[in-house]
């Protein structure tokens, strides 16, 4: 999937859920998001083989964007996990890429020699936390900027802080702590896309999901929390249908950019 594509799926979707949970199927998780209104997905490596469901999701819903996240690039830290850890390795972001990944996400920044290599092959979204990080990714090439670790940087109150600072230009993503009730605040600070886990269902839902392999429950609450994201975006966006907006018409109205050329 190319990187305008993607972008425009993410801002369609206003919502990435962070797939963290080697007990679901993730083509099962997938098709639930589907049928919610999400045509996107991050695998975060902290699973167990995430290079391995990359590929059967990519292969399996090949109109479906599917992130890699957790992603750490660095050659010293991997060096030093990888030995540690030589039956399930982290993989680098071009193997991720490799894997079928049409978006990376990072938990610290991408490096300068990352951006000159797969800029324009798949969309970036370097983890940041602080102004300078944001500024600094956006300025090599990032598309969006992942807000990380967002409840404990401040939640809403370190966008509408850093945002300004910013000048309103990147568009940032929190991740970390994000729920249905401080959803309204990030999407009032600003936020046109928001990260979020299994962590976000019920607990006694979720493991009912899980014990039973429920997928129709699964695609139940999805589509409620979908819904919430829809409300709450259009009560701060009220002239745009993000639904048939395209990159452009949604760069013009809010003044993000998306590092699209």
């Amino acid at each position: 999937m190319e990187v305008k594509r993607t972008i425009a799926t993410l801002l369609k979707d206003g919502f990435i859920l962070v797939f963290n949970q080697d007990k679901l199927d993730v083509v099962g998780a997938a098709e639930a998001l589907i049928r919610a209104g999400v045509n996107n997905i991050e695998i975060t490596c902290r699973i167990s083989k995430p290079l391995e469901k990359i590929a059967r999701l990519s292969k399996a819903l090949p109109d479906f964007a599917v992130g890699a996240a957790s992603l750490i690039d660095s050659d010293g830290m991997l060096d030093v996990y990888n030995k540690a850890h030589s039956d399930d390795p982290l993989p680098t972001v071009q193997r991720a890429m490799e894997a079928g990944a049409g978006f990376v996400v990072s938990a610290g920044g991408f490096t300068e020699r990352t951006y000159k290599r797969i800029s324009g092959k798949a969309a970036m979204i370097p983890g940041c936390g602080s102004a300078t990080e944001i500024i600094n990714q956006f300025s090599m090439g990032a598309n969006l900027c992942k807000v990380f670790p967002a409840k404990q940087l401040g939640g809403p109150d370190f966008i509408k802080a850093v945002d300004p600072a910013i000048h309103k230009t990147v568009s940032l993503v929190p991740m970390g702590g994000t729920n249905a009730r401080n959803m309204p605040d990030y999407f009032d600070a600003g936020v046109l896309v928001l990260g979020g886990s299994f962590s976000m269902i019920e607990k006694n839902v979720m493991n009912r999901i899980i014990d039973q392999q429920d997928y129709d429950l699964l695609a139940e609450r999805l589509t409620s929390i979908k819904s919430l994201i829809n409300r709450h975006r259009t009560r701060k966006w009220p002239d745009i249908d993000f639904a048939t907006a395209s990159v452009e018409q949604i760069s013009k109205a809010t003044g993000r950019s998306f590092n699209l050329g």
